[in-house]
């Protein structure tokens, strides 16, 4: 059983934020803000007004902008910035995380320009941490339902199971329903192909088609996905449970989602730079997809929803062009043995 004293999060964002005050019930908890208005919106007004505006965070939880200090004496220790910063601000930490501490990255994505998983960047990182005690969270968590009681679940990963029991018993709650995996790869696999896919339904939603549509664009995309993560040694059956198919589901339908957001506003004529500069927020799916395309162009993976929302976030098609080029693409069977292409 853990017997972990404090936890620290690493980024104030929604999730972050969310996953503090829920640690905050049950140890001494710190999360680390770059912003200092919002270290002091949660240290006086115990509320993330940046972030996650509108539910009262537990006054026992503290924050700060100075990073050393956040991870003093820190036994669990959770990543929860975007990714294109993931390894920057790590590299920063490195030095104030305990050797002995386990590492649990919730960010979905893929490095840009190495495209390496998100646990990849972590261990490069934290060098002399031993990988094995550096796991993820993969699920259908948007943040907002969490905080506001509705029932959820996740999943937490790590190579040796009895890390992820660890952080299973540490976490687990009234409102958040946590299972263990030892299947890295295939959890953050679907974490971050799952918010591309999300992008097409944003799409599909903005160009005012219905359910038949977007259940077609997350079954597909799913096969996407599982066979993308099984190429690279995922388990098949990860891509069915709550960190593939359960995540989907969730990205692609709430209007919570941030990735299915820029895909409807895109298919509304917005541009992309003009999204981009207008939020705080970070769609994971905009940022990881070109590695995403090139980690399934190494391993012999097609992936045809997610070259069409490449093209789209590029500008070289439009949502429309990308729907006809998907719909016109020749037809075959529905394979189901994760066939490197379908």
């Amino acid at each position: 059983m853990c017997r972990a004293t404090k936890l620290t999060v690493i980024g104030a964002g929604a999730w972050g934020t969310t996953l503090a005050a829920l640690a905050a019930d049950l140890l001494p908890t710190t999360i680390w803000a770059r912003e200092e208005s919002v270290a002091d919106a949660i240290n006086r007004g115990h509320e993330n007004t940046a972030f996650l505006a509108g539910f009262p965070l537990p006054p026992r939880l503290a924050a700060t902008t100075d990073l050393s200090a956040a991870l003093a004496d820190a036994d669990v220790v959770v990543v929860a910035v975007p990714s294109p910063y993931v390894r920057c601000v790590l590299l920063e930490a490195c030095r104030s995380i305990d050797l002995r501490a386990l590492v649990v990255s919730v960010t979905k994505g893929l490095e840009a320009g190495t495209g390496e998983r998100m646990t990849e960047v972590v261990v490069e990182a934290l060098d002399g941490h031993d990988p094995a005690k550096i796991g993820l969270l993969a699920g259908p968590n948007l943040a907002r339902e969490v905080m506001a009681g509705h029932p959820s679940a996740t999943c937490v990963a790590f190579a040796q199971l009895r890390y992820a029991t660890d952080v299973q018993q540490l976490l687990t709650s009234d409102r958040l329903r946590i299972y263990t995996s030892t299947d890295v790869v295939g959890c953050e696999i679907s974490g971050a192909v799952k918010n591309v896919i999300a992008i097409a339904a944003g799409m599909a939603d903005g160009l005012g088609y219905g359910m038949n549509t977007k259940a077609a664009l997350a079954t597909r995309g799913l096969a996407e996905l599982a066979r993308l993560g099984t190429a690279i040694g995922g388990d098949p059956l990860t891509f069915l449970g709550l960190a593939g198919a359960g995540d989907l589901i969730a990205t692609c339908a709430s209007p919570l989602s941030r990735n299915r957001l820029v895909g409807e506003q895109i298919a509304d004529g917005r541009a992309l730079a003009e999204l981009r500069s207008g939020t705080t927020t970070c769609a994971e799916g905009v940022s990881s997809v070109e590695a995403i395309l090139a980690l399934a162009a190494r391993h012999g993976v097609d992936m045809p929803i997610c070259q069409t929302v490449a093209g789209v976030l590029a500008g070289d098609m439009s949502p429309a062009d990308a729907v006809a080029c998907l719909m016109g693409r020749t037809a075959t069977v529905e394979l189901h043995d994760l066939s490197p292409r379908a």
